[in-house]
């Protein structure tokens, strides 16, 4: 059996798709099952991450894991209930070192709990995730203008579906055991370039407004605690991390290039429109 923890996120419900039908049933860890919408045959199991002491039976009779990082002693936990292999997302930064930067500090030991527990691991670094565009969904539902911070940034952004097939086949061949894996997507766009992309899908004129750093600060602040804006700020402004480099990765092991952020925004354009006559 595989076991998927947030397996109704931008990531997790990808994976639980990918794996459904499949040799080896899977079973989806949510909050609440009789609200989870999983594809047929999935078992949902309600659990808590943040109460690893609870989840022995969330792991039970399973192979291997897809771990969110973040949770403390879930992957002991996994082990002890006979896990055999935990495949970790986690993020670049976590190539740093640095655990002065909060979201680092909290990658880095996820790693290393899996790295440590005694089961066969592999770790996910993916760059910066096209869905962080479903961020300006407020902005667009009150006009075109999207003001968006660090917007001289690069990033290859990396759609969700791209890295639930890396974390799927990871899950499938142990021939990724023991291996760091850094999924990106196919090119390094600017945040006005997204904006473009998506104005040309929604047949919309939309603006991209680049926020200076004191503006997004302020903003960022408004719903974000200090310690993670100024991760954001040492990855972005400092430049402690690049997210621009294009990796081989999801082609090499899926054996299709990535999708573009284009592609990822036709198929998620309802959701801008939605989200925009709200």
């Amino acid at each position: 059996m595989f076991v998927v923890t947030g397996a109704t996120g931008n990531v997790g419900a990808e994976l639980v798709r990918a794996l459904a039908g499949g040799d080896e049933p899977v079973r989806a860890l949510v909050r609440d099952p009789k609200r989870a919408k999983l594809p047929e045959g999935v078992e949902g199991f309600a659990a808590d991450l943040t109460a690893p002491e609870t989840l022995s039976a969330a792991f039970a009779g399973a192979r291997a894991v897809f771990l969110l990082p973040g949770y403390p002693g879930v992957a002991q936990t996994a082990v002890k209930a006979g896990v055999e292999h935990i495949v970790q997302l986690s993020g670049v930064s976590a190539a740093t070192g640095d655990t002065s930067n909060a979201v680092t500090r909290y990658m880095m030991a996820s790693e290393r709990e899996v790295t440590e527990s005694g089961a066969a691991w592999t770790i996910l670094r993916p760059c910066a995730f096209d869905s962080n565009a479903l961020r300006w969904l407020p902005q667009l539902a009150a006009g075109d203008v999207v003001r968006a911070p660090f917007p001289e940034v690069r990033t290859a952004s990396l759609d969700s579906y791209d890295l639930a097939a890396v974390a799927s086949h990871a899950l499938l061949n142990d021939a990724y055991r023991g291996e760091i894996l850094w999924p990106t997507g196919p090119e390094p766009l600017r945040p006005a370039d997204q904006v473009a992309i998506l104005a040309r899908i929604l047949d919309r004129e939309l603006v991209c407004v680049g926020l200076t750093d004191e503006q997004a600060r302020a903003d960022m602040l408004r719903d974000t605690p200090v310690e993670y804006v100024d991760a954001f700020f040492d990855f972005y402004v400092d430049g402690a991390i690049d997210e621009s480099i294009v990796r081989p990765t999801v082609e090499e092991i899926t054996g299709r290039p990535p999708r573009t952020f284009a592609q990822w925004a036709t198929v998620h354009a309802d959701a801008f429109r939605d989200g925009a006559t709200e």
